[in-house]
């Protein structure tokens, strides 16, 4: 069954963001070492949860966003989309990482989806 294994928070100013995340909830950050600006937001261990990152904000993007991990990008983006969801940013490589589709749900929630892949360029 896939399950949210990440979230992503959109900003305007990494640093301000960084800091009343890391002073309100004491998270950590630490930039990630890929082709883009992203940090890698640790948000501990003591309870259940998950951990996420940090990017600037693409232009019409509200609000934070959970990504799912799923066993095929190719075969969840048609489920998505013959269930009324839609693909906003099709299949994409994130070098390194995986295959990302970032979607939205029958109500126009975003969400991405996530296949694992350390070949994908």
């Amino acid at each position: 069954m896939p399950r949210i294994s990440h979230f992503d928070i959109p900003v305007d100013n990494p640093e301000r963001a960084q800091k009343f995340y890391s002073t309100v909830f004491d998270w950590k950050f630490e930039k990630w070492d890929g082709p883009m600006d992203y940090w890698m937001a640790k948000t501990g261990t003591e309870q259940p949860g998950i951990d996420g990152g940090m990017s600037k904000r693409i232009p019409g993007q509200i609000g934070i966003s959970n990504t799912i991990n799923v066993s095929s990008i190719d075969e969840f983006s048609k489920k998505i989309t013959e269930n009324g969801g839609h693909l906003i940013i099709p299949k994409m490589p994130i070098p390194k990482v995986g295959w990302f589709a970032q979607c939205t749900d029958t109500e126009g929630n975003m969400f991405g989806i996530i296949e694992l892949d350390e070949k994908a360029e």
